[in-house]
């Protein structure tokens, strides 16, 4: 059974999703060259849920694509002896495009700078922004989102997961203390697993942890 704190319900993370998207249509004024990439494993399904929302706003959808940046990552030494690379698709060019990336947590940053190295070997978009449901804090390199759902201050000995309707079967997010061993969902950016998760498509894996 899942321990924890829940920080953000099912409502409340439909409403800050839905938030956001009102939030990068009026940062882009509107749909017109706006991409939207979600990074795997977590942000992916935020991207496809943000394109509804932002369809349903502007009765027009903005493409959206999946970056995997497991080979990008500054750990990539020390990751797992095997690790799954997800496929990245991105159907459209991203040349003057304003791109926003998506992903699920935000943490010391280490994810994003991995996102933005990849992105550069498909184009030169015109704007990159960041779109993160949670920030929790404790950043080690000087990244910011431009739209969160909720930044929450956290320490090192604590994990934040994040479950997702489309791949845990529930929405919430919970907050809980280190444990090894623990199973978990997505969550706490950018750790020694992310590139492990692809395995079985059931997302049920280790906390990333920088």
């Amino acid at each position: 059974m899942q321990t924890g704190t829940i920080i953000m319900t099912q409502k409340e993370m439909d409403r800050a999703i839905t938030r956001m998207a009102h939030e990068i249509i009026e940062r882009n004024k509107g749909v017109e060259n706006l991409g939207l990439i979600g990074i795997r494993t977590g942000g992916m399904p935020l991207a496809y849920r943000l394109q509804k929302k932002i369809g349903a706003i502007e009765c027009t959808k903005p493409p959206v694509g999946v970056l995997d940046i497991t080979l990008y990552r500054d750990d990539w030494s020390t990751l797992s002896q095997h690790p799954i690379i997800g496929k990245t698709e991105i159907p459209f060019p991203i040349d003057k495009m304003n791109i926003v990336l998506v992903d699920d947590v935000l943490y010391t940053g280490r994810t994003i700078r991995a996102a933005l190295d990849a992105l550069t070997d498909f184009g030169r978009p015109r704007s990159i922004q960041l779109a993160v449901l949670i920030d929790r804090g404790r950043r080690e390199l000087p990244i910011q989102p431009d739209f969160t759902g909720l930044a929450f201050k956290t320490s090192s000995s604590e994990h934040v997961n994040v479950f997702l309707k489309e791949t845990d079967g529930r929405d919430e997010v919970v907050i809980e203390k280190n444990s090894r061993g623990a199973t978990r969902a997505h969550g706490d950016e950018d750790g020694e697993n992310r590139g492990t998760r692809e395995a079985g498509r059931n997302y049920t894996h280790e906390d990333k942890d920088d």
